[in-house]
């Protein structure tokens, strides 16, 4: 008879860890959502007005990006494409940039804004606990430097990416990813021909260690709970830290001066209904304060990640409006910066 391994540690549905270390991330929810936690294959010909390819940017490391090229694009030097350098969400443990809701979103977005998405694979927790995703975040953006220098080959970005024109974005976790990416772009000494021209966190897992209001009184949902968030954060961030950890609360004390921070116009999208949304507020006031340009687009009604969420997407008007929204929003502010 084979011996079960034991579980010493689970979030619910998506990630069990094993007394060996080893861990299993196979979907274990609700059969009819699986399908979005699922990979897609890359294809080199236009579906939904946009191609997508994987490519190894380190082959030391095995780090690699997944790109989304939009169809129909410009000939001409003047009217090169902008560069989503965009960080998927999970909690530092879950998810990848191939899964299904990441292609479905960021396929519509890439279309929509015409612009290049590169997104790089992240190393999960707690096999690779933070800073291993910062690191990971922060090489695709050397990595773009590369390209622009002419050091490393990416057709597709050599001939039409607009490298003065790098927007850091990322969902949940992904967007704590695109901050600190931002924050450490503004004190990096030389990144070749590459300017950052905006950040994107959406519905950013900014957090204290004393729960908000919103935590306590906003609905939970499969895309965050307060168990779900505890138990991500708690095998994600560096051992012996606490909420307060500057990637998880860059408006607190323990997280270097926002005044302080070379950082590029700001465009932070919070969901009205999102556990975390007062202190998404808290970092969004501690911006104003710092004098930083910041921008809000609230999805009202919404909860966290709603937009990734294709089974509401195509179900609910309301939330097919907001997504809408959102992703005009998003290529709106693109087009002004």
């Amino acid at each position: 008879m084979v011996q079960q391994k034991k579980i010493v540690d689970e979030v619910p549905g998506w990630l069990r860890v094993y007394e060996d270390g080893s861990v299993d991330r196979t979907w274990t929810g609700s059969p009819e959502a699986k399908f979005m936690a699922e990979p897609v294959a890359p294809h080199e010909e236009f579906v939904a007005g946009v191609a997508v390819r994987d490519v190894v940017t380190d082959r030391k490391s095995g780090r690699r990006v997944r790109i989304y090229f939009p169809e129909d694009v410009p000939q001409a030097d003047s009217a090169k494409l902008p560069v989503f350098l965009h960080f998927h969400g999970g909690g530092f443990c879950i998810s990848q940039a191939d899964w299904f809701m990441y292609h479905n979103a960021y396929t519509k977005l890439a279309a929509s804004a015409r612009a290049i998405c590169v997104s790089p694979y992240l190393r999960l927790a707690p096999e690779h606990r933070l800073p291993a995703a910062l690191e990971d975040g922060y090489a695709a953006l050397e990595w773009l430097s590369s390209v622009a220098r002419g050091e490393s080959r990416e057709p597709w970005l050599e001939e039409h990416a607009d490298f003065t024109r790098i927007f850091p974005i990322g969902d949940s976790s992904g967007g704590n990813v695109a901050h600190e990416v931002a924050r450490r772009a503004g004190e990096a000494e030389d990144l070749g021909p590459v300017r950052l021209a905006g950040v994107i966190p959406i519905h950013p897992g900014f957090v204290r260690s004393q729960r908000s209001r919103s935590e306590l009184e906003q609905p939970e949902t499969p895309f965050l709970n307060r168990i779900m968030m505890d138990k991500f954060l708690s095998l994600g961030l560096p051992e012996g830290s606490t909420k307060d950890h500057p990637i998880t609360c860059p408006m607190g004390r323990a997280a270097p001066a926002l005044e302080g921070l070379k950082l590029p116009p700001m465009l932070l999208c919070v969901a009205e209904k999102d556990l975390v949304v007062d202190t998404e507020m808290e970092f969004y006031e501690a911006m104003k304060a710092a004098n930083k340009e910041v921008e809000l687009l609230v999805s009202h009604g919404m909860t966290h990640s709603f937009y990734l969420n294709k089974m509401a997407v195509d179900a609910d008007p309301a939330t097919a409006a907001e997504t809408d929204r959102l992703i005009t929003g998003i290529a709106e502010f693109i087009k002004k910066h």
